[in-house]
């Protein structure tokens, strides 16, 4: 059986990338202003974060249905037997559970596989698919281990400026216009299904401090004594120069000097509720080493 992979670009991964390592990428909608742009095709980071700063009218939405399905058809004519589709965690959008709707009518050519992922842990179980099709295996085992494996990661991320999570309805107004006066950087953990709050602290210098430690807490918790080669961190930021971006991935790379360290810029539908100058980071275990 060909198997095809397939994600949207929740994941991190570029169309480039994607181009490159012979993956399927669905850019996901993003209106400004009553117009749709689409991730990674006629949307950059830079665009969006001013238009964010800037107050305009930004949202994220997911993909068509129609846009949905007529990638798999031409994926299929392509001559794949299957495919494996990676939306972004059931728990954070509801694409997830349009997709395994309309997957039915595929005859289970199509296996959408509810991997409760987002951003930098997306990343991984994308590329663990790609290993595992190359490997011959089919889309519905590599559904079912997706899946099993799930909740083999963690993300944290520290945000900025509350007035976005204020917007999204996520604090109160009361307790934005305090944050703000206080200089309070909340840092939020995505552990699966939604966006939760962890702690709260004084100046982003601080709220990296706590995410590290939660990081490596809840590894050394959940997978005490795990080989290192079977650990992936992702650095991640919204809005981010590259000096600070390169300076993020460093620091994640000194506290884990064992373990490989990338960086990804955070999604738009994650980075729409942030606003910029978010640092997030997550790990992910994964079955083989080889995986990166």
């Amino acid at each position: 059986m060909k198997t095809a992979v397939m994600t949207d670009s929740n994941s991190g991964i570029t169309k480039e990338e994607a181009d490159r390592l012979g993956i399927f990428l669905l850019p996901m909608p993003v209106i400004i202003d009553e117009q749709t742009y689409y991730e990674g095709i006629n949307l950059e980071q830079r665009f969006f974060y001013e238009s964010l700063i800037e107050g305009h009218d930004v949202s994220t939405s997911q993909p068509s249905p129609g846009d949905v399905m007529d990638m798999w058809k031409q994926i299929l004519s392509k001559g794949y037997d299957e495919i494996i589709h990676i939306p972004m965690s059931s728990g954070l959008s509801s694409s997830c559970a349009t997709a395994i709707g309309l997957a039915e009518d595929f005859q289970g050519k199509v296996q959408v596989a509810d991997n409760h992922r987002i951003s930098v842990t997306m990343r991984i179980a994308v590329m663990e698919a790609l290993h595992m099709a190359n490997e011959g295996r089919s889309a519905r085992e590599i559904r079912e281990d997706l899946e099993k494996r799930a909740y083999d990661s963690s993300i944290f991320l520290a945000v900025d400026d509350l007035k976005y999570l204020k917007k999204g309805g996520r604090i109160t107004p009361a307790a934005a216009a305090l944050g703000t006066v206080f200089h309070i950087k909340p840092v939020l953990t995505i552990q699966g299904e939604k966006l939760d709050a962890f702690a709260k602290t004084r100046g982003m210098k601080k709220a990296k401090a706590i995410m590290l430690k939660a990081l490596k807490e809840d590894l050394e918790k959940r997978f005490p004594g795990i080989d290192p080669k079977y650990v992936r961190i992702g650095a991640a930021g919204s809005g981010l120069s590259l000096e600070e971006s390169r300076e993020w991935q460093a620091m994640l790379q000194e506290m884990f000097p064992e373990v490989q360290v990338y960086y990804d810029h955070l999604s738009f539908s994650v980075g729409s509720h942030t606003g910029p100058g978010v640092y997030g980071m997550g790990f992910s275990i994964v079955q083989d080493p080889s995986i990166s």
